[in-house]
């Protein structure tokens, strides 16, 4: 019994006595329900009459035992239905205590074959203290789960208000849970081996002493998402050296604010990290276009996702303004997996996009309109301070110029904007970086698998070659690029921009 209950618990210390008893075991509440059981009921013995049934009423018989030992204040019941013999016992516990009604414990029952077995009453007797208490550590065992679960799902939901900007939010939620969320910080993504994570989890919160964010990725299950502060321990190179197969990409130092931004950093530094011996990799320097923009930027995007941010919805369940905008980030940054990350149906992920395609006047279909909204929303949840400054806009102030005059919500219109916005020196340097190590044949990939709205059967037929080829091309150039192009979040947005401000300058110095 011992050994039993140590090793097998409830269902292993049933299974045995079903296996003494020739019968049937189980757990039962006082109305007859069975709540755990092992071995079937046992059927009519081979020397019974034929007149007795095959198998007996098990929920009848308990349910009946039940209204015996309360009506007669038993601590044990025994009734013998012809071929069968049942046996009750209450198990101890906080569920009766002692002088108080015994028939609303649980109660250990056995079905037995006539004649009953010498000694199993006594054995019955003896197994309901291993039994209770087992049942007592399953119960502690199942609320520890659940509240493991109710944490991870909020620190879920703190990370998730910080990818989507509503920090003040973040920090409330925040404020029941430890640490504290810290400011600056670096975001950091583990690959996991097989399903390893919570082992790895564990081994990020021993090194790192408790002092990051640790969030289960909703998106992709082997992942973790690290939320570091800035110094201090090198967390992610310890755990890529301690645990085997263990892959991590590391953003730059960012502000809190900017967490959505450190986490594509960190994913695209990931993606590097497969490919080289330490499995490890830092993101190397590169600005966000969001904050090379400058004012024209600003305008622009305001003018294009006013429609969306001024929606009101017909229904009080239909989705409002911010939570269109968290859909079209999400989406824009995992594609078909928004559906975990949102916690949503994939039918009413198509509704949404479909409802923000209608408000922004924007074909969601294609790559182009695509890495518009993903800019402006990029635009929007970067604080304006922190935006490269303008040289000419105080001149176009002066002049009464201002970038982003189209009629909010025509893509035509704010495709033009865009190639304005895209011509502005500091964009044409934040473009010549993403573009200076990719030429030639790699260029010519690059671009075809953009033109083909990013599909590799397209590309590869393009390209004249196979598949496999194509892929094969493209994870080359993730190696090249220090970007992820083939896993969202995705740098091709970034990448189509690029290539975008440099035909849009090439076409203004021929015109």
């Amino acid at each position: 019994m011992q050994r039993l209950a140590r090793n097998g618990g409830t269902a292993g210390l049933l299974r045995w006595l079903a296996g003494r008893a020739g019968g049937w075991a189980g757990i039962a509440r006082s109305d007859g329900t069975v709540l755990s059981a092992s071995g079937a009921a046992p059927s009519r013995p081979p020397t019974a009459p034929a007149d007795v049934p095959d198998a007996p009423d098990v929920p009848r018989l308990i349910a009946e035992g039940v209204r015996a030992l309360t009506e007669r204040g038993a601590l044990a019941y025994s009734h013998d239905t012809g071929a069968h013999t049942v046996l009750l016992f209450p198990l101890p516990g906080p569920h009766a205590p002692h002088g108080e009604d015994r028939g609303a414990a649980p109660l250990l029952a056995v079905v037995t074959p006539r004649p009953v077995a010498p000694g199993l009453a006594t054995l019955l007797a003896d197994v309901l203290m291993p039994l209770s208490l087992c049942r007592e550590a399953e119960a502690v065992e199942r609320k520890r789960r659940r509240v493991d679960l109710a944490e991870s799902r909020g620190r879920e939901a703190v990370l998730h208000l910080l990818m989507t900007g509503q920090l003040s939010i973040a920090h409330q939620v925040a404020g029941a849970l430890r640490p504290r969320l810290p400011d600056p910080v670096l975001v950091c993504v583990v690959e996991c081996p097989g399903d390893s994570r919570d082992e790895v989890a564990r081994v990020c919160a021993e090194v790192d002493g408790g002092r990051s964010w640790i969030v289960r990725c909703p998106v992709y299950a082997r992942h973790l998402i690290l939320v570091m502060p800035d110094g201090g321990t090198a967390t992610d190179e310890a755990v890529a050296a301690l645990v085997d197969r263990c892959v991590v990409g590391v953003s730059e130092r960012v502000p809190l604010a900017d967490t959505a931004t450190g986490y594509r950093q960190a994913f695209h530094a990931l993606a590097v990290a497969r490919e080289v011996p330490g499995r490890h990799v830092r993101f190397g320097a590169a600005p966000e276009p969001a904050l090379v923009v400058g004012h024209a930027g600003r305008q622009w995007a305001e003018a294009l996702l006013t429609p969306l941010l001024t929606h009101v919805p017909r229904r009080a369940q239909d989705p409002g303004s911010q939570e269109l905008a968290a859909t079209a980030a999400s989406w824009l940054a995992f594609s078909s997996h928004a559906t975990d990350h949102l916690k949503v149906h994939r039918n009413t992920l198509a509704a949404r996009l479909r409802l923000i395609g209608e408000l922004l006047g924007l074909d969601l279909h294609r790559l182009a309109d695509q890495a518009a909204l993903d800019l402006a929303l990029r635009i929007r949840a970067t604080p304006a301070p922190v935006c490269t400054p303008d040289p000419d806009h105080a001149n176009d102030h002066a002049s009464g110029q201002h970038d982003g005059g189209a009629a909010p919500g025509h893509a035509n219109g704010a495709a033009h904007d865009l190639d304005e916005v895209l011509r502005r020196p500091a964009v044409q340097e934040w473009a010549a970086r993403q573009l200076a190590l990719v030429a030639g044949a790699a260029e010519e990939t690059l671009r075809t698998w953009l033109r083909c709205e990013g599909r590799l059967g397209p590309t590869a037929a393009e390209l004249g070659i196979s598949v496999p080829g194509a892929r094969k091309r493209l994870t080359r150039l993730e190696t090249v690029l220090q970007r992820s192009l083939l896993r969202p979040p995705s740098a091709r947005y970034d990448l189509w921009l690029a290539l975008r401000a440099r035909g849009s300058a090439a076409a203004e110095a021929t015109s």
